[in-house]
């Protein structure tokens, strides 16, 4: 019997991050790791920071009686108000556990988001270029991605997305610092978004939600990240532990909710149902227990600083124009023209790799033209990735 047909159009366009990754084993394999450079991932090779090793071996050791069984869906209640205190200093609130839904990574957050909110042809708005993962994310519940123009700069365009509002809009999607841009929205564009949404609710009599996905909030290069739960009423934060403390793997992370949010009980007890039956069931128990612990620590955020410089250095020297990210751990390039044609991200990523550079074409976020390299690698490969970068350059621009 054949699989189903929605999932077979999915493995036909399957993310194109995780089929280069596959091509650099493949590349590592063939030419040995050392001469790969291989930024097609955005995995995380920072180790966690030294107090997690210590809570892990910690609490590991306690091992109380029924630390490792079921709990409420939602989370363990201390735990809960322990991040609570954590997204009210992020997001300047004054919110308690009850506004919390412990969940299994962002990407387990963002599913129980849609599927509490969207009915089938709800829409979502989300700014180009996005995380690959969010057209899934919605359709997995009915609803339809809608995608939008950004400002030059890569800010939101509160133009582009007010003309995109309909009253199936069930949400606007958010993603600050950007992956892929590394771009963080300023206050102001918070502030001009909320107040679209607010105009859009009283001509249709729904008010959109605004969802903000923020696994990146604590890797920010001197730019503070604004908040969001106290800028508009029916905001929702899904952020995670994958990047702040190098985590990905775990799949820990949760969603907040701004105390004004209409119908609190209903939204909340709709997360909480929905991150049951879409099979997570709970958030893993220990690594609640210890995140609890850790909301004031992260990774050092000054090792990407570095990374980034480094990387800028060597795009430069070969004549690579990009966006400096204001966070996160990527550089978005822009994919350089040959003769008198535009940069055609695709055949340049093609072209990369026949130097064993890889990177993702920005046609996989929806911006054709431009292509991401993850720079949470070791800088010494960063650095090192320099010659292959410059010859890569100097024979594309001769075909």
């Amino acid at each position: 019997m054949p699989i189903a047909a929605a999932i077979q159009n999915a493995l036909a366009g399957s993310s194109m991050i995780r089929k280069m990754f596959e091509e650099g084993n493949l590349l590592k394999k063939q030419h040995g790791a050392d001469k790969v450079f291989d930024f097609s991932l955005g995995n995380p090779d920072v180790d966690p920071p030294p107090a997690f090793h210590q809570v892990l071996v910690r609490l590991a050791e306690e091992d109380k009686k029924g630390s490792h069984g079921y709990m409420p869906n939602a989370g363990f209640p201390d735990v809960r108000e322990a991040l609570a205190k954590k997204a009210s200093r992020e997001h300047q609130v004054a919110i308690d556990g009850s506004h919390i839904v412990m969940a299994v990574g962002a990407a387990g957050g963002l599913n129980s988001v849609f599927k509490t909110i969207c009915n089938p042809g709800d829409a979502v708005i989300v700014s180009k270029p996005y995380f690959v993962e969010y057209r899934p994310y919605t359709s997995n519940h009915g609803a339809k991605l809608v995608e939008v123009d950004s400002l030059p700069d890569f800010n939101l365009d509160i133009n582009a997305i007010g003309a995109a509002l309909t009253p199936q809009t069930a949400a606007v999607l958010i993603n600050s610092p950007n992956n892929p841009t590394g771009k963080v929205y300023p206050a102001a564009t918070i502030a001009a978004l909320a107040d679209l949404l607010r105009e859009h609710g009283k001509k249709t009599g729904r008010l959109p939600y605004l969802v903000s996905d923020e696994p990146y909030r604590e890797i920010a290069y001197d730019v503070d990240v604004p908040p969001v739960l106290s800028a508009y009423s029916e905001a929702m934060v899904v952020n995670s532990y994958s990047k702040s403390l190098s985590l990905p793997g775990e799949r820990i992370g949760y969603i907040a909710v701004s105390p004004d949010i209409t119908n609190k009980a209903d939204v909340m007890n709709g997360l909480i149902y929905a991150t049951r039956v879409l099979g997570y069931v709970n958030a893993p128990a220990f690594m609640q227990r210890i995140v609890a612990e850790l909301t004031d620590v992260s990774v050092d955020v000054a090792v990407y600083a570095r990374r980034r410089d480094a990387f800028t250095a060597v795009l430069d020297e070969a004549g690579i124009e990009y966006n400096v990210p204001e966070g996160a751990f990527y550089m978005f390039c822009k994919a350089p023209a040959r003769q008198a044609s535009e940069g055609d991200d695709l055949a340049f990523v093609n072209h990369l790799k026949q130097h064993l550079i890889l990177g993702v074409p920005g046609s996989a976020f929806g911006k054709p033209g431009w292509l991401r390299f993850a720079y949470c690698v070791d800088e010494k490969i960063i650095r090192a990735s320099a010659p292959a970068f410059k010859q890569a350059m100097e024979t594309w621009t001769k075909k």
